[in-house]
């Protein structure tokens, strides 16, 4: 198991190498040699951070407390703003609110949220990949009845990863699907429903109101459910993806985060932004296109990935 982990650590250090470059690299190559953090330095120092898509709240709080201890004599070297940007980075994502436990006494629904081309379904087939290896029961659902791709693509995962779908004809009422997929429920199953739903409709006002209708059938017949309202964020698209969580937490409720695409960008530290911005958790992360790249988001492994 640990050298599974060490051979994980080692892919997302691989998968987060741009990041670590925008990040890390520039930060050492701005410090190296400097004796003090005067003026000039700090307004790099705080282009750098807000260009690694860090955002101008959290560079704002991590500067006040570099200037801080420097009034206080508690900083003597500027390589210690690596430190104190690593610490704050690990603090806020400590921070970020529980997600609900996984239990295997009682059925666990998961609804999963997301535009087309975050990576929706292939991520739904690898979180199911992934819970399976726990020796989970898992259904899968096809919510998204507007894209036959959606739904044949969710039946291929589901075959792969031996986890049942339940699907309708395509158009049919994604909510209606949901509805007879819960009635699995009431006659005894007691794994964990993924539901995937549709990432674009006519208008963004439209897509807002299925997932809702979506949200009220799935708490209607099964009252504190869905447990967990996940968002598939493509962590490319950067301050976009920011955009897009504060949207869909303020419409839907989400209540955590799976980024997927880590390994094609130097935007990955938009984590720490979205946590740190909305209080949102992450539950999942993707460093490559393998079955065995989705993995749990472990805050102290991906912060040492990113910040060396």
């Amino acid at each position: 198991m640990a050298m599974e982990k060490n051979g994980f650590f080692a892919k997302l250090k691989g998968g987060l190498s741009r990041t670590r470059d925008a990040l890390s690299q520039n930060l050492d190559a701005l410090l190296f040699g400097k004796k003090i953090l005067d003026a000039d330095l700090f307004e790099q120092l705080e282009d750098l951070l807000i260009s690694a898509d860090l955002g101008p709240r959290f560079t704002r709080d991590l500067l006040d407390e570099v200037q801080d201890k420097i009034k206080r004599r508690e900083l003597d070297n500027v390589q210690e703003v690596k430190k104190i940007l690593r610490e704050r980075m690990l603090a806020i994502l400590a921070g970020a609110p529980p997600l609900p436990e996984i239990r295997r006494d009682k059925p666990h629904v998961i609804m999963v949220v997301g535009v087309n081309g975050s990576g929706k379904t292939t991520t739904i087939g690898k979180m199911a990949h992934l819970l399976r290896s726990e020796d989970h029961e898992v259904m899968l659902v096809a919510a998204d009845t507007f894209r036959a791709a959606a739904i044949e693509q969710l039946e291929i995962w589901g075959k792969r990863v031996g986890a049942p779908v339940i699907r309708q004809k395509m158009n049919a009422d994604p909510a209606a699907v949901v509805f007879d997929a819960l009635a699995k429920i009431s006659g005894g199953y007691n794994g964990i429903m993924i539901i995937d739903t549709a990432g674009r409709l006519h208008t963004k006002i439209n897509l807002m109101e299925e997932l809702k209708k979506i949200k009220r059938v799935i708490s209607g017949k099964l009252p504190g459910a869905p447990q967990e309202t996940l968002l598939v964020l493509d962590a490319t698209t950067g301050q976009n993806a920011l955009a897009q969580a504060k949207m869909f937490k303020e419409e839907i409720g989400v209540n955590g985060i799976v980024l997927t695409k880590l390994d094609g960008t130097s935007k990955g530290a938009v984590v720490v932004r979205i946590v740190h911005d909305l209080a949102l958790p992450v539950r999942y992360i993707g460093v490559g296109e393998g079955i065995e790249d989705l993995r749990e988001f472990v805050s102290e492994d991906f912060i040492k990935a990113i910040v060396d």
